[in-house]
């Protein structure tokens, strides 16, 4: 038996060892009554292999030195044992549940929250199954999605390259084909040095050629952004993110797919808002995405996991608060006839239709605006509804053209569907798509209820990798990753204590 007796951290201080917390105390108490409360680390062996897999951690974005496993001398052996045991439990946490707490970072509103108890105590019997094998736990622990392995795969792969700063291109105007001046020379050493373009003399170094914006453009489609060559803005800072952030940017999204794990289904309708895209899951594979509109920095689109539960067929659109406020009251006030130009009519609370040159527009009140279905409605022909506080929806455009652009942050929060007919028939049963087409031809609103819906998942990554071990940066529209980051970086420090 254990000479150290696992009782609450409060009663009794651990003898000779850092201070244990009660919950810490809690995790060692289940850990140990399954293993009869044996020590398990009592082996010379045991104890390399411990250190060795808990050194591979750092490939996932995890800091070895949250692990520390403490001095083994044999006075000490009692606090070694637990201080083993407690590293072990802590790895195994943090590559199931993630380093940080998702709900004070990048929190996710659930319909349904997941059952994390059930969760935790499958954690625990896994770390009692393979304690003799504390790789071979760790891989039962991380995400076990070729996503997470990938971008581990590229995290581990940059981890290791000795990289120096990038040379930076200033800010000034665009630049495109045949822009001349010393922030062509700056871009084009800065291609250089990323492999983008090769280090071979030129006829004019302050020239931007056609090779440059061959260059140009595959940094663009590595970042998702619109592969034209024109060096503005968001091309700009693309360029200037150096080795070390984009290995920050790595490590960030390791954190976020450790969170996202438990918000997975089989069958599941996923938006990763940060890409602007939609995904379809049947059985675990996809069988189906798109390209989507976003909600704009100012108007981000909420993250939630909810269930797609009804279609509404020739929309109305009847205008959120804030976008009559900030949006249409500035245009009406302008000039009134923008109400007749873009069909829009005024009611009361109770539906009424009230004379728009009866209200007093510099201070209107008990009135909503509503525009009755139509080509111009920016609903489409067709909403898919689901559970949320935030008055979001998916639904179609007349806006199509913007789904060519990158970023496509162009919404108010909710999510606009380019080919939405096409993703309705991949919902709805034979029988369902032809009652739909029926009352979609009739032009009249309709909700209709579906038989069979579908968990839906709109989260936030801005890093992915595919098949052939390409990768894909997303701009951060919203900044979140700058603030998992930093608590990332805080953990690290309070590690080094």
């Amino acid at each position: 038996m254990l000479s150290v007796p696992l009782v609450a951290a409060a009663e009794v201080p651990w003898p000779q060892c850092a201070a244990i917390s009660a919950q810490d105390d809690r995790a060692l108490q289940a850990f140990y009554h399954p293993l009869n409360d044996q020590p398990q680390w009592l082996q010379a062996g045991q104890r390399e292999r411990l250190a060795e897999a808990l050194a591979t951690l750092a490939d996932d974005g995890l800091n070895p030195d949250d692990y520390r496993l403490g001095s083994t001398a044999p006075q000490a052996l009692d606090c070694a044992e637990l201080t083993h045991s407690l590293a072990y439990w802590h790895a195994m946490q943090h590559l199931y549940f993630g380093r940080l707490p998702q709900e004070l970072l990048e929190p996710i509103w659930q319909r349904e929250p997941w059952d994390k108890p059930a969760a935790e105590a499958q954690l625990l019997r896994w770390a009692q199954a393979f304690v003799q094998k504390p790789a071979q736990g760790f891989a039962k622990a991380r995400p076990l999605s070729a996503q997470y392995a990938a971008l581990r795969r590229v995290y581990a792969a940059e981890r290791e390259q000795a990289y120096a700063a990038w040379p930076l291109v200033e800010p000034g105007a665009l630049l495109k084909l045949g822009s001349r001046g010393a922030r062509v020379t700056q871009l084009r050493e800065r291609l250089i040095a990323s492999g983008h373009l090769t280090a071979e003399p030129v006829a004019e170094a302050e020239l931007f050629d056609q090779t440059l914006a061959d260059a140009v453009r595959q940094v663009q489609r590595e970042h998702a952004l619109n592969p034209d060559a024109l060096v503005g803005s968001g091309t700009l800072q693309a360029l200037n993110l150096g080795p070390t952030q984009r290995r920050d940017q790595l490590r960030v999204n390791l954190e976020r797919l450790r969170w996202l794990r438990h918000f997975f289904e089989p069958d599941l309708l996923l938006i990763n808002v940060a890409a602007a895209e939609l995904h379809l899951y049947r059985d675990g594979q996809p069988v189906w995405h798109t390209r989507t509109q976003v909600g704009r920095a100012e108007r981000p689109t909420p993250l939630l996991k909810s269930r797609l539960s009804r279609l509404t067929l020739n929309p109305s659109w009847t205008i959120p608060p804030t976008i009559l406020k900030k949006d249409k009251l500035p245009k009406i006030r302008a000039d009134l006839a923008y109400l007749e130009q873009e069909n829009l009519l005024v009611l009361d609370f109770n539906g009424k239709q009230l004379d728009p040159t009866s209200i007093d527009w510099a201070r209107p009140g008990g009135i909503m605006l509503r525009q009755p279905p139509g080509p111009k409605n920016p609903l489409g022909h067709m909403a898919l509804r689901f559970a949320n506080p935030f008055s979001v929806y998916l639904h179609d455009t007349p806006s199509q053209n913007l789904f060519a652009k990158a970023p496509r942050t162009f919404s108010s929060g909710c999510v606009r569907i380019e080919a939405v007919d096409t993703l309705s028939s991949l919902l709805l049963s034979e029988a369902e798509l032809t009652r739909v087409q029926e009352l979609l031809a009739k032009g009249d609103t309709y909700e209709y209820r579906l038989a069979a819906g579908i968990p839906l998942l709109m989260a936030y990554w801005t890093v992915e990798v595919d098949g052939q071990g390409h990768v894909t940066r997303y701009p951060d529209s919203y900044g979140h990753d700058a603030k998992i980051l930093q608590a990332l970086l805080k953990a690290d420090a309070r590690s080094r204590i």
